[in-house]
């Protein structure tokens, strides 16, 4: 169901394609809406995410679907690895978390590149661990795009996962589908230059397998000791699995 949610509702484009044109066209104003529309909730969700990975101290990072780096930022800031390499299918993305690499000084340690998740051009076991931030939801094939980054994981690697989910409990559940389904959109259409986006990004959250669900779907693919973690009344969930 979730890679049949496209933005454009296109029957000639791939998902893929369409997500990829997508951020093209937000690119210059996805910061500033994701700060301003989460209310800033979105910085310490990423902080939460990376904090998964202190124990383990990982040295070289892979980030999927980096967009403009502010997950990679914060493993720098958290974890200090040596490498992070960002990968992501937009262009125009890219071309905003190069800018941020450049005037924070920190091309020696975050690299980026045009990447897709499922089909990552590393060799097997090559990283220590992989984070994704609202990235999965948009994957054309989310098991093999989940199965390619278990792939490139190292033996004892560990994946951070975070994305959307959806609240179940009385009054949040409400508020959040009013917020997702006429807010954001409304404010998405007056400073984005693509009034689809906002649209997509509540249908896809919707349609996609939270919880337990997308639990069972990353232990379908071979991640181990899997795990999730509801975040502000389960608005957003972490994810963690292992590699075996």
């Amino acid at each position: 169901m979730n890679e049949k949610i496209t933005p454009y509702q296109s029957a000639t484009i791939t998902k893929k394609e369409q997500v990829t044109t997508m951020f093209d066209n937000i690119a210059g104003t996805y910061d500033f809406l994701n700060h301003f529309l989460s209310a800033g909730i979105d910085i310490l969700w990423r902080k939460k995410a990376i904090r998964e990975l202190s124990a383990l101290k990982p040295q070289h990072i892979l980030d999927v679907a980096t967009g403009t780096g502010d997950l990679a930022f914060e493993a720098i800031k958290i974890l200090h690895p040596k490498k992070i390499t960002g990968v992501d299918i937009s262009a125009g993305m890219l071309e905003v978390a190069r800018k941020k690499i450049t005037d924070r000084n920190l091309q020696d340690i975050f690299s980026v590149e045009i990447g897709d998740s499922e089909g990552l051009k590393f060799e097997d076991n090559h990283f220590d661990a992989i984070t994704v931030a609202f990235g999965v939801r948009n994957y054309q094939d989310l098991e093999k795009g989940l199965s390619d980054m278990l792939r490139v994981l190292k033996p004892g690697g560990k994946v951070v996962i975070l994305e959307f989910s959806k609240p179940v409990a009385f009054p949040v559940k409400q508020l959040y589908n009013f917020y997702f389904k006429s807010i954001l959109p409304f404010f998405g259409k007056i400073f984005s230059k693509d009034a689809r986006a906002y649209t997509y990004l509540n249908e896809s959250a919707v349609a996609f397998p939270d919880g337990k669900s997308f639990i069972a779907v990353m232990d379908k693919v071979g991640y181990k000791t899997t795990k999730h973690r509801p975040l502000t009344f389960g608005i957003s969930t972490i994810y963690t699995g292992i590699k075996g």
